[in-house]
C-alpha cells in the first residue's frame, strides 16, 4: 500500500513546491510595480540631471523584485513543460496499457469496457453489438515448424487482414496468443451482415503468404455473440457475456472441423457444462473406485466353446448412473488419466479372471495414449507380476491408429510383452491403414475383424468381399481371426462357412460384472476350483449354446 502511495505523496509535494514559487513570482511582480514606480523614475532622474539617486534598500528591493520574478517565470516554465512532459507519458501509459504492441489492437483489458460503452451508446431497439471471437486454427504447428519470428509475422499479417475486412466503427483487439476478438454494432434487421461479415473474415485470412520463403496458409475459427440475445438471467448483456459465449461458440466451430463459424447458442453452453462436470466426474470416480470392468464373452464359432472375455469398461456414475466408455473413454484420454484408469482396471480384471478356469482368457483393450509411454510394457508386466496372473492368458488389443505415431517405440513394447508370453491382438483391423509391411514386422498373434464389416453381413444384399479378403489376409501371415459384432444367427451362419475364428457379440450375451461372469462360470462348471475330466460335456449342444448363455444372462 505505502509503495503505492509514495510517488503520489511526492506528486503532491512536487505541485505544493511549484505553486509557492508561482506565488513568490507573483508576489514579486505586484511587489516590482509598487518598488518600480518610485525608484525607477528616480534612477532616470540621476543618470540624466546628475541628481541623488534612490536609496540604495529601495535598489536592492527592486533588483530582488526582478530576480525573483525571473525564478518564478523559469520555475513556471519548467512546470508546464513537465506537466507536458507527465501527461504525454501518462498518454503512452494508457496506450501501453490497453494495445497489444505487436498488432496495435486493443488488449484483453480494454475490450469488455470498449464493448460496454458501445451497448450503452446504441439507443436504438433495432441495433445491437455483435462480439466475433477470432481463432488461428493450428497456431502452435506454425510457431514450431518455423519459428516464433514466423509466427508473429502471421499475427501481423491476421491482425492487417481483419481490420481491412471489419466495418467502420467496429473495432479490433487481440487477447492473447493467437485469439482476436471483433466488435462490431449492427442492424438487428439484418443479422445476414454478421454472417457475410464472418464468411469473409474466414476467407480473407486464409489466403496464403510467403514469410521468410515459407508459404503460410492460415484458417479461422469463429464463434459469434450478440448483445441481442439474453443471458440466463434476463439481465442485459455486457462484455464479459459476450466474451464468455463468443468462445464458447468458437470452441464448437473447432470441434466441428475448423476454419468455420458458429453463432452462439444455449446447448454449447450446457454442453460445455456436462463436459467440465464430466472431467470432475472422471477425476473423482478414479479416486473413488466407481469404474468397474465388465466381461464380453468370446466364443469358438465352430464348437461353440467358451473360450475367453474381453474386458470393457463400464463407469457406475453416483449422479450420471452406468456411463458407457464411448462417452468417457476419449474424455479419459484428453485430460491425461487414461492411464490411471486403464491400469486400475486391468488390476480388478487381474484378480476376477484368477477365479475362472486357467484355459479362459482376458482380452485387454489399450488406448493409444497408453502406447505413447514408453515404459507401457513394463509397467504392465509389473502389474503381472503383483497380481501373479500367467502372462500366456492375457490378450492385448490394440488398434491400427497406433501403429503410425510411433511404430519403433510400439515394436519394442509388443516384442517386450511378447517375450513374456503375452499374447497381442490388432483390433478394429480394416479401418485403419495398416500396411503389409507392419503386419510382417509387427509381431501379432490374431487380427480383429470391425464390427462395421461384420454388421454387413446381416443385409440381404449384403457383400462379404471386405470379410473374405481379411480372412485370406490373415491365412497369408498365419494369423488367426476374431469376428466383432456378431448379433445374430444370421451373422453367425455366415461367418462360420468362413474357417476356423472366435467371435463375440451380443448374440453371445451382452458384457457382463465380475459377479454375473461368476456365476455363469459356476453353472459351466468353469470356476478355477473346478477341475472336470471332460470339458466337453459341460457345453451344451451347439445349436442350443446362444440361447443357454442368453437366459444365464
Amino acid at each position: 500500500m505505502s509503495a503505492k502511495q509514495e510517488p503520489t505523496n511526492d506528486s503532491k509535494k512536487r505541485v505544493e513546491r511549484d505553486m509557492v514559487a508561482l506565488g513568490i513570482a507573483i508576489a514579486a511582480i505586484l511587489m516590482f510595480v509598487g518598488t518600480g514606480s518610485s525608484v525607477l523614475p528616480s534612477i532616470a532622474r540621476s543618470w540624466i540631471q546628475g541628481v541623488e539617486g534612490p536609496d540604495n534598500l529601495l535598489v536592492n528591493a527592486l533588483l530582488l523584485n526582478i530576480a525573483l520574478i525571473v525564478f518564478g517565470m523559469r520555475r513556471y516554465r519548467e512546470l508546464i513543460s513537465e506537466i507536458e512532459e507527465r501527461r504525454k507519458a501518462e498518454e503512452k501509459a494508457k496506450l501501453l496499457a490497453e494495445t497489444d504492441p505487436l498488432t496495435g489492437c486493443l488488449n484483453r483489458r480494454s475490450v469488455a469496457p470498449v464493448v460496454d460503452d458501445l451497448i450503452a451508446k446504441i439507443d436504438q431497439s433495432d441495433a445491437a453489438v455483435a462480439f466475433l471471437m477470432v481463432d488461428l486454427d493450428n497456431f502452435k504447428q506454425i510457431n514450431d515448424l518455423n519459428g516464433h519470428k514466423v509466427g508473429d509475422r502471421v499475427l501481423q499479417t491476421t491482425a492487417d487482414r481483419i481490420r481491412a475486412v471489419l466495418p467502420s466503427g467496429a473495432t479490433l483487439a487481440r487477447l492473447g496468443g493467437d485469439e482476436f476478438a471483433c466488435i462490431v454494432p449492427f442492424d438487428c434487421r439484418k443479422p445476414d451482415a454478421v454472417d457475410q461479415l464472418a464468411a469473409t473474415l474466414i476467407e480473407r485470412t486464409s489466403r496464403p503468404e510467403i514469410i521468410n520463403k515459407s508459404m503460410i496458409e492460415i484458417t479461422l475459427s469463429v464463434g459469434i455473440a450478440t448483445s441481442a440475445q439474453e443471458t440466463r438471467d434476463k439481465a442485459p448483456a455486457c462484455g464479459e457475456d459476450l466474451m464468455h459465449r463468443a468462445d464458447i461458440a468458437m470452441y464448437h466451430a473447432k470441434k466441428q472441423g475448423k476454419n468455420r463459424y458458429f453463432w452462439f447458442e444455449p446447448s454449447m453452453e450446457k454442453e460445455l457444462r456436462f463436459r467440465s462436470d464430466l472431467e470432475t466426474g472422471i477425476r473423482n470416480g478414479i479416486k473413488n473406485g466407481e469404474f468397474v470392468p465388465y466381461y464380453e464373452q468370446q466364443i469358438d464359432l465352430q464348437s461353440g466353446e467358451l473360450m475367453g472375455f474381453e474386458m470393457l469398461a463400464r463407469w457406475h456414475s453416483p449422479d450420471l448412473g452406468l456411463v458407457s466408455p464411448e462417452v468417457f473413454i476419449p474424455v479419459a484420454e484428453e485430460i491425461g488419466v487414461i492411464a490411471a484408469l486403464s491400469e486400475n482396471l486391468i488390476e480388478q480384471a487381474f484378480e476376477d479372471a484368477k477365479g475362472w478356469h486357467s484355459r479362459l482368457t482376458l482380452s485387454v483393450n489399450i488406448s493409444p495414449v497408453q502406447l505413447r509411454d514408453p515404459w507401457f510394457s513394463q509397467k504392465l508386466l509389473k502389474l503381472l507380476v503383483k497380481h501373479n496372473f500367467p502372462p500366456e492368458r492375457l490378450d492385448i488389443e490394440i488398434t491400427e491408429s497406433c501403429l503410425h505415431e510411433n511404430v519403433g517405440v510400439v515394436k519394442s513394447m509388443i516384442t517386450s510383452l511378447k517375450n513374456q508370453g503375452v499374447q497381442i491382438s490388432l483390433d478394429d483391423f480394416g479401418t485403419g491403414y495398416s500396411s503389409l509391411t507392419q503386419l510382417r514386422t509387427l509381431p501379432f498373434d490374431r487380427l480383429k475383424i470391425d464390427r462395421s464389416f461384420v454388421g454387413e453381413l446381416n443385409d440381404e444384399d449384403a457383400s462379404d468381399k471386405i470379410v473374405n479378403a481379411i480372412i485370406s489376409l490373415s491365412d497369408g501371415l498365419d494369423l488367426p481371426v476374431t469376428a466383432e459384432g456378431i448379433e445374430d444367427a444370421q451373422i453367425l451362419k455366415a461367418l462360420k462357412g468362413k474357417g476356423k475364428m472366435k467371435g463375440q457379440g451380443y448374440h453371445y450375451g451382452k458384457p457382463e460384472h465380475a459377479a454375473a461372469v461368476r456365476g455363469r462360470l459356476a453353472a459351466m462348471d468353469l470356476l478355477a476350483d473346478h477341475h472336470p475330466e471332460a470339458e466337453d460335456s459341460m457345453l451344451p449342444p451347439e445349436g442350443e449354446t446362444a440361447n443357454a448363455k442368453r437366459e444365464a444372462i
